[in-house]
């Protein structure tokens, strides 16, 4: 059932009435909502794995996952919230079963042309976390994935929402079940070893 009784905020967010129509099973709106999201999902699966097959694999996971539940759909957040949460679940159970089958997981970028993203350069351009000068060097991207995969998997979690999706510490928070406070915590240790490890090309 769809909740009847919705803060106005989140009735502001158009996406979350996209969705109220996908729940009531307009197939147009879920089509414009995976238009929407599509490349962001894969560009956060992305990051976080560094395969692009997989992470398409897992953002129509993702997107499955929400049609089917559709139905049951309660508005209590943004809808980009709820959405990320879910490929963060998503996320956190395949790292997890490579773990359990004590697979490395490749975070490089893709060297074939033919196979790099559009997520690298949004990387790149978006964040604000090392010294300008050196997005002039070709080899940026590189750096950049490189000190991100230098994070844990909850540090690099909240960099991404942050940053790439522009999460609020609370939004966030919902994501990945924390609190304001933990989520504030994290991103600056985060930022910390983000700053180490990329001040050697200042």
């Amino acid at each position: 059932m769809v909740s009847q009784s919705l803060p106005n905020q989140y009735l502001a967010d158009p996406d979350v009435q996209l969705m109220l129509r996908v729940a009531a099973d307009d197939h147009e709106a879920f089509e414009e909502l995976v238009e929407r999201y599509q490349d962001r999902l894969i560009g956060f699966f992305y990051h976080l794995l560094g395969d692009r097959s997989l992470s398409e694999d897992l953002a129509q996971d993702a997107f499955l996952r929400v049609y089917r539940a559709r139905e049951r759909y309660q508005a209590k957040a943004r809808f980009s919230t709820w959405l990320f949460r879910i490929a963060h679940n998503l996320a956190r159970n395949h790292l997890r079963g490579m773990a359990r089958r004590r697979r490395e997981v490749s975070l490089a970028p893709p060297t074939n042309d033919s196979q790099a993203m559009p997520q690298q350069q949004f990387l790149a351009d978006r964040s604000a976390l090392m010294p300008t000068r050196i997005f002039a060097s070709k080899e940026v991207q590189a750096r950049v994935q490189a000190a991100l995969n230098g994070l844990g998997e909850r540090q690099k979690m909240a960099v991404l929402l942050h940053k790439f999706e522009g999460m609020s510490y609370e939004d966030i928070g919902r994501v990945m079940g924390l609190n304001a406070v933990a989520v504030k915590s994290l991103l600056a240790r985060a930022r910390g070893k983000l700053k180490d490890a990329l001040e050697k090309y200042a």
